[in-house]
């Protein structure tokens, strides 16, 4: 892979990348530090992609990774009444982006990959690493949820 390749694959998911890493952390410092993260690990090991084609789908994965490290290692401990529901600007629905916020990872990680992301199922499947049947009954369970948190509202 040389380095052309890699730098119009990286801009050209930017975006993808900062979504998927803005529903996992949900916070912008965070954030770029994640995309910083993985772009850095995905050059320093850019020789084990082996088919080019699945560029999208192994930096995904690199990039989840990279997000659950960090949440990992920054946990902080804060009263909820202290927390104000905070959405990023460029949220065209704010009460879908809370009932986001509050699914589990399991659930909301298929929604923002297969719809938001426009990723295939198998795509998702694969960066999630999980059965495509699992993936689809995430994707059925975490639909189901969504309606529920809306309709309450």
């Amino acid at each position: 892979m040389d380095r052309g390749f890699f730098i119009a694959q990286v801009e050209a998911g930017s975006d993808m990348m900062y979504r998927v890493a803005w529903s996992i952390l949900q916070n912008d410092a965070d954030v770029q530090d994640a995309l910083q993260d993985t772009v850095l690990k995905a050059w320093e090991k850019r020789d084990r992609l082996r088919e080019e084609k699945y560029f999208r789908t192994w930096i995904t994965r690199i990039l989840i990774n990279t997000c659950y490290d960090t949440r990992k290692k920054r946990r902080p401990v804060v009263s909820l009444e202290k927390i104000p529901a905070q959405v990023p600007a460029s949220v065209p629905d704010p009460d879908l982006a809370l009932a986001l916020e509050a699914l589990p990872d399991t659930l909301r990680l298929p929604l923002v990959l297969c719809y938001s992301e426009g990723m295939s199922y198998e795509e998702a499947a694969e960066v999630l690493r999980v059965p495509l049947t699992t993936l689809r009954g995430r994707l059925h369970r975490g639909k189901g949820e969504l309606r529920k948190e809306l309709n309450a509202e």
